[in-house]
């Protein structure tokens, strides 16, 4: 991806969130030179965590096609999640483009709840996962908002403005937005990209960038890059 294309997407889910009056904490709008000035130490849990402004075009090359801009909130550790204390859970927000889609994943740790924040409706497949990673034919068991619902394997539909879904681990789901772009709310256990995550079809997680252009915010895997110390 080109950092100039990162800027503009950057740049328009902030407007988005502001339009829609989501507040995103301080540090979303941190500059790279503020990075510079920081204290390693005081802000080593952004760092460690991988806070902040994640986008990704899965490594397909086509971000408007399939894609995801993060920002992420808060996030404990994997670790904790081992010694059952501190922080256990994880909050993002998902800007999404009219068009665009998250492809088919699951996570073997994590349990989370979708929401759709604001925007047009969410389309939502979900397939139960095999022994091998391959898609179940079997109905899926699910929450909508607290309700049980059985969900048949492949079927598409949608979550409208307010609306959520609890999936459970080795659920696969694909999201995508059909009419207009959407703000995606996440909560769920500790979040951890590296190792807890598993596509149905094999992609790239965070892209090679092409520096045309200074970026005006660091991406969540870039800050050591900058900062001091």
């Amino acid at each position: 991806m080109k950092r100039s294309e990162i800027n503009i997407i950057i740049e328009e889910a902030k407007d988005y969130c502001n339009k829609n009056n989501f507040k995103l904490p301080p540090f979303a709008f941190w500059s790279v030179q503020d990075w510079k000035n920081k204290d390693k130490e005081k802000v080593d849990e952004i760092i460690t965590h991988s806070l902040g402004w994640d986008i990704t075009d899965f490594g397909l090359g086509d971000f408007k096609k399939t894609g995801i801009c993060i920002f992420t909130i808060r996030n404990g550790s994997p670790e904790n999640l081992k010694l059952g204390k501190g922080k256990l859970y994880a909050e993002k927000v998902f800007f999404l483009y009219k068009n665009q889609e998250v492809p088919l994943h699951y996570h073997w740790i994590k349990v989370e709840d979708v929401i759709n924040r604001a925007g047009g409706a969410v389309g939502v497949q979900l397939y139960n996962s095999t022994k091998d990673d391959g898609l179940d034919s079997t109905i899926i068991s699910a929450s909508i908002d607290g309700e049980k619902i059985d969900i048949e394997a492949g079927k598409e539909f949608f979550l409208k403005s307010g609306e959520s879904i609890t999936l459970m681990p080795g659920v696969y789901h694909r999201f995508w937005c059909p009419d207009e772009n959407v703000l995606v709310g996440e909560v769920s256990l500790v979040n951890d990209d590296r190792n807890d995550n598993k596509f149905y079809e094999p992609v790239g997680r965070f892209p090679k960038i092409d520096e045309d252009e200074e970026p005006i915010h660091l991406l969540c895997n870039e800050y050591l890059n900058f900062i001091d110390g």
